[in-house]
């Protein structure tokens, strides 16, 4: 299944990037982003690293800073590879698949949290915003859910939209799923340090980014995983007041907030990590593999594969 292209036909006039190069400049894109976010905004607005931990504020102008890196990778593609961000998967129908991946990626969520729940895991601790409730408490949280749009969006586009297209389109999809999946869970390596939550959320991240991969191909288009991407991130942290990666966002939940129970196993609760490194989101990230793969993602990208040719 070589030479399949996901998400648009390749035009005699269209280059691709040498497969040695992509993960390099995948690396370069994102770290010129973090510096233009840190140096040009961040520092001159008098924020530290640590300010990320305990205000919204500059938090926002972080995930807002990835799409820095998105404009690099669209500019790389347009510019060099004289290729149009459809063949990235941003193609048509976008609002309705938009939209049914909020729904899909909130639902992966609550599933995780009803298990890790219903197994003894998790105490509830506050009502967040319900507490006392007040307009400029929602301030926040939607600018946190525009951020992990743009966040959700360039991991996204980096990792599934060019890395998996520009694999597969010369050496097939398993190997692009491989690739992408273990490059996507390296780059979450030094969130935490070294651990037994690490090392399973690592895990959970490579079956991550496969079940993503299988959503996307089967799809045919980018914005379903992109959303799902960005619902899974928002109400993690955002609705729940749990870790997001091993991090905590500094606002009052939407939801609940929740905390894990005196006794519970790291593995149920993820520990340090947060659910992301729990045996629940494992369980339900292998039943989305499962689905996605037998619904037909490796069908739909041969029938596209042929009808591109």
């Amino acid at each position: 299944m070589k030479r399949i292209e996901l998400y648009g036909p390749r035009e005699p006039a269209h280059r691709r990037t040498w497969t040695a190069a992509a993960v390099p400049l995948i690396l370069l894109f994102f770290i010129l982003g973090q510096l233009v976010t840190i140096f040009g905004v961040l520092k001159p607005m008098g924020f530290h690293k640590a300010d990320l931990e305990t205000q919204w504020l500059p938090l926002v102008i972080q995930l807002v800073g990835f799409g820095v890196t998105s404009i690099l990778l669209l500019a790389w593609v347009r510019l060099f590879e004289r290729r149009p961000p459809t063949v990235l998967g941003l193609n048509g129908q976008a609002l309705r698949r938009y939209v049914r991946g909020l729904a899909v990626g909130v639902g992966f969520l609550c599933c995780v949290i009803a298990l890790i729940w219903l197994t003894g895991g998790y105490r509830i601790e506050g009502h967040g915003v319900w507490t006392a409730p007040s307009p400029l408490l929602f301030l926040p949280i939607l600018a946190l859910f525009g951020g992990f749009m743009i966040q959700g969006a360039t991991e996204e586009l980096l990792m599934r939209g060019w890395l998996m297209q520009l694999v597969a389109s010369r050496h097939g999809l398993v190997a692009a799923i491989v690739i992408n999946a273990a490059l996507f869970a390296l780059m979450h390596g030094g969130n935490i340090d070294p651990s037994k939550e690490l090392v399973l959320a690592l895990a959970n991240l490579v079956l991550f980014a496969v079940m993503i991969s299988l959503y996307a191909i089967k799809e045919g288009s980018l914005w379903g995983v992109c959303a799902w991407h960005t619902a899974w991130n928002w109400l993690l942290g955002v609705g729940f007041g749990l870790e997001v990666s091993g991090g905590r966002i500094p606002v009052q939940s939407l939801v609940v907030d929740l905390a894990p129970n005196a006794g519970a196993p790291w593995w149920l609760t993820g520990g340090a990590f947060g659910p992301e490194a729990s045996v629940a989101t494992t369980a339900v990230l292998l039943a989305g593999a499962i689905y996605f793969g037998a619904t037909g993602a490796f069908q739909n990208a041969k029938a596209r594969a042929a009808a591109f040719a």
